[in-house]
């Protein structure tokens, strides 16, 4: 059975500086359910304790976010409001649990690292990630878990529901777990392909857990992957050129070239990189969106997602 420490266990020594007050927007943000349907089930049902601050504003405490994780985790495997409101307090754990080990777990599973992230608590985040493990091969956790985890994490981020020291936090114990599994990979598969994938980010971009991942599946399937990691300038690259006949590029722009900027990045890469051989680069992540496909330069193709680009392996 999956053994995972979820979201009903509150911690009675937790640093100082860790949330334990939040808005109602806070809630929506982390839990998906709008603040109005939080204000229905709360003056109905009387799910939720709000205190109020001296000019009458709701503010809610840990236990509230982490009651009203489980409420939405259960509402969303069929038992209505009504249902949950009449359960014990104790008792809505532990069905949580029931549920969560029998079935399809991995939403609940990113609420607990988000709760993990909030308290700075990497007790949490190493008993759910084993949990996990014991149930999952690391790349289902990475497609299942992690990036979806990821992706709200940068809307937090962005509505200014968590910090950067948030981000960092959480970031960090994912970024040791693919270096980890990175090692495995590299004892347990040999190098058999002739061609080298060279992956890196342009300058000034520090988003490399999906590139990270990239070179995990890369070095999965046999093929002779170099890291370069992050803020990597094009001189940098011909480097490698003196070295591989055939090589494709991999790059993931999540901030990095800017938007006005990216057009004249590629049309440097083709102009430094792509002319000098057989050469390819493929490109991903959130700054694509402003790029028309009409308009990227031959040898450079554009992905959607991970996933899509690893089918092209």
């Amino acid at each position: 059975m999956i053994k995972i420490v979820f979201l009903f266990i509150l911690y009675s020594k937790i640093m100082n500086n860790i949330k334990t007050s939040f808005s109602i927007k806070d809630l929506e943000n982390l839990t998906g359910i709008k603040a109005h349907t939080i204000r229905i089930w709360e003056k109905r049902y009387n799910l939720l304790e709000p205190e109020r601050t001296d000019t009458n504003i709701r503010t809610y405490s840990l236990e509230n976010l982490q009651k009203l994780l489980n409420v939405s985790y259960l509402n969303a495997n069929g038992y209505k409001i009504s249902k949950i409101a009449t359960l014990k307090k104790e008792d809505v754990p532990s069905i949580v649990r029931e549920i969560a080990s029998r079935d399809n777990f991995e939403s609940h599973a990113v609420n607990s690292f988000k709760i993990a992230m909030l308290n700075f608590d990497t007790v949490l985040f190493y008993k759910v990630y084993s949990g996990l493990s014991n149930q999952k091969s690391f790349r289902t956790i990475f497609y299942e878990v992690f990036l979806p985890l990821l992706s709200e994490i940068g809307i937090l981020w962005q509505t200014s529901t968590i910090t950067p020291a948030h981000e960092h936090f959480i970031t960090t114990l994912i970024r040791q777990k693919i270096l980890i599994n990175i090692e495995l990979a590299q004892q347990e598969h040999l190098n058999s392909s002739k061609k080298a994938f060279v992956l890196y980010l342009p300058e000034n971009e520090i988003h490399e857990l999906g590139l990270m991942f990239i070179h995990y599946e890369l070095i999965l399937k046999g093929h002779h992957s170099i890291f370069l990691g992050p803020s990597v300038p094009l001189d940098n690259l011909k480097e490698i050129t003196t070295y591989y006949d055939d090589v494709t590029f991999i790059s993931y722009f999540t901030i990095k070239p800017e938007k006005d900027h990216l057009q004249d990045y590629l049309k440097d890469f083709k102009d430094q990189i792509i002319a000098l051989g057989t050469y390819r680069f493929w490109i991903l992540g959130k700054m694509l969106e402003h790029l028309e496909q009409k308009k990227v330069p031959k040898g450079i193709s554009m992905f959607n997602s991970i996933k899509n680009l690893v089918k092209e392996l």
